[in-house]
């Protein structure tokens, strides 16, 4: 298991793809893992250097007590990039990772070579906050089905759920594997979250992409916010993918990165 220390906290990552390539950081969103990037693992590592990693408190990584902050989560990218001796990448985060990288690209604008954000957000408003507020308390409950059932319709579109049937059969045992506190820690730290001001500061060309039925974080108002704020940002509306538009729609979710990364190089 590939492991090291980043800011006190033992980081774990993966390379996939050719060394000499460009190198691509996917950042998960919060409930994620590495694992759970198996429809663009395959697909970006064709063309790329692909790095992935767990963000503390996540997966394989380590899991300090106390609380984190996703400026923090941002301070450890930036570090596991120094660490590996990655000057400059392009990163691309969804939901969580997203907010990542936009911390990421306005605080240390000569690292990120283009910015890729998807499903995420630049501020927290009321519904959004009351949403996740039910994963938290969930999570006190050290309760991983009910934190499933509390969250799987703001991560995934109706749709998706009706062809899917047995989604919840197979995740609900992984949500009861999770670390409950650090989901905790984690869901805190995304309460947080505020950089819209900031976005203009923004310098790596960047596309912005949503799921058309992405009930978490929608379009309007934190997509079209997020691209209308950083220059010449591009949007993407992604037909009939929900918050998870990664998983739900791969194909034009990694047709939209691959594009966007062509132009960029």
């Amino acid at each position: 298991m590939p492991t090291i220390q980043v800011n006190g906290v033992n980081l774990y990552y993966e390379w996939h793809g050719p060394a000499g390539a460009p190198v691509v950081l996917l950042v998960n969103g919060v409930l994620m893992s590495t694992a759970s990037w198996s429809f663009q693992t395959p697909v970006l590592s064709r063309r790329y250097r692909l790095l992935l990693h767990d963000c503390r408190g996540q997966g394989q990584s380590e899991h300090p007590a106390g609380s984190y902050s996703m400026y923090q989560h941002a301070v450890d990218l930036v570090g596991l990039m120094e660490a590996l001796q990655i000057e400059q990448a392009h990163v691309a985060g969804i939901s969580y990772g997203g907010e990542i990288a936009l911390l990421t690209a306005i605080h240390w604008p000569e690292k990120v070579r283009s910015l890729f954000v998807s499903s995420a957000v630049s501020e927290v408003r009321t519904q959004l906050k009351a949403k996740v507020e039910s994963w938290i308390a969930a999570a006190r409950l050290c309760d991983g089905e009910l934190l499933y059932r509390c969250s799987v319709t703001d991560n995934f579109s109706e749709k998706w759920l009706e062809t899917h049937p047995n989604w919840g059969e197979l995740s609900i045992p992984r949500y009861r594997q999770l670390d409950m506190a650090a989901v905790v820690a984690l869901c805190e730290s995304f309460l947080g979250m505020d950089c819209t001001a900031s976005l203009p500061q923004i310098k790596a060309p960047t596309m912005v992409v949503v799921g058309e039925c992405d009930s978490l974080k929608p379009l309007d108002p934190y997509a079209r916010l997020i691209a209308s704020r950083v220059p010449a940002a591009r949007l993407v509306v992604l037909a009939g993918a929900g918050h998870a538009c990664c998983v739900e729609t791969p194909s034009a979710w990694n047709a939209a990165l691959l594009g966007f990364l062509a132009e960029v190089e």
